[in-house]
């Protein structure tokens, strides 16, 4: 089968879009003919380096196509094996940038109705780690208002989409005017450049001077001191990633002063999974796809994504064998 795999860490030039063995699927494992997968930001750690990944390694965790019966199918990434440990499809095991890939039987799901692989493929990832934060730990009511770094992310556009269905308020920053345009057609309430704005001032007047009741960060050194200034009161702040440093400055008096709960998150479990598959199943949230790459240009759409260009999901299209 064709696939993008991996021999050695660096940049999109290691990216090899090559013959690799199909899978053998274990007892309790299912194949599905890939049509299409989605990026994250996990693929391009992977491809940097990420510690414990064996090379060679197909990438991806992201992937939506058919079982052996024709049935439209979309995987959760995430292999819960209890207690706190998951096992995350691209990273522990090979991956969705391929033609086939096996996946335990009960990481499959059937594609909402209305959905094309393509959003199928753009969905799992990133909202089973946004519902985790918004939902599981952060517990978003109606009403309340969220901050939302960097809303052209993946995480940050389906935490808007998750935060609108709960009937919550959303305020989302970008260091594009454009995709904050984009954003407010979406349904953000509030938008600010997190460049040439004051996100703390702008959080303040769209909530009365209160701040945010809950805040998604995943960016870390850039906007931690801001994160701290903007949350309200007994507010709520989730972190899933610091893509920008993991060390930012601590401030640590404002945790105290404002008696702020603090809950670290990552991926989710099959709860978390099927709570967020049963919004996009309804309705009531849509997964964004921003551009759609065939899989033998991966390299481009590595390049693209790391760009920062996107607002929403790159997804690589895979062609049926």
């Amino acid at each position: 089968m064709k696939a993008i795999r991996i021999h050695e860490d660096g940049g999109p030039e290691v990216l090899r879009y090559e013959d690799a063995p199909e899978p053998e699927p274990g007892p309790d494992e299912i194949v599905v003919h890939l049509h299409a997968a989605s990026l994250n930001h996990l693929d391009l750690w992977v491809r940097k380096g990420l510690p414990s990944v064996p090379k060679p390694r197909i990438l991806g965790a992201d992937g939506a196509g058919v079982l052996d019966d024709g049935e439209r199918v979309v995987i959760n990434p995430g292999i819960d094996h209890g207690n706190a440990r998951i096992s995350v499809v691209g990273e522990h095991m090979d991956g969705t940038h391929a033609e086939l890939v096996a996946v335990p039987r009960g990481n499959v799901y059937p594609i909402p109705n209305g959905l094309s692989f393509e959003e199928a493929a753009a969905f799992p990832l990133v909202f089973e780690t946004a519902y985790r934060m918004l939902v599981t730990k952060a517990r978003l009511r109606p009403d309340e208002w969220v901050l939302l770094w960097g809303i052209g992310s993946g995480v940050a556009t389906a935490g808007l989409q998750i935060a609108k269905a709960l009937g919550a308020r959303a305020i989302v920053t970008s260091s594009s005017d454009a995709k904050l345009e984009q954003a407010r057609a979406l349904g953000a309430d509030a938008a600010v450049n997190h460049s040439s704005g004051d996100v703390v001032a702008a959080v303040k007047e769209a909530t009365d001077g209160r701040g945010a009741d809950v805040i998604v960060e995943h960016v870390g050194q850039a906007t931690w001191e801001r994160t701290l200034q903007a949350v309200r009161a007994e507010g709520r702040i989730t972190v899933c990633g610091a893509t920008s440093g993991p060390n930012p400055p601590a401030a640590l008096h404002r945790i105290w002063w404002k008696q702020v709960t603090i809950f670290g998150s990552t991926m989710g479990t099959k709860e978390d999974f099927e709570g967020a598959y049963d919004l996009i199943a309804s309705g009531r949230a849509k997964p964004i796809v921003d551009r759609v790459f065939p899989l033998a240009e991966a390299r481009a759409a590595h390049e693209y994504l790391e760009a920062g260009e996107q607002l929403g999901k790159v997804v690589l299209r895979i062609e049926p064998a």
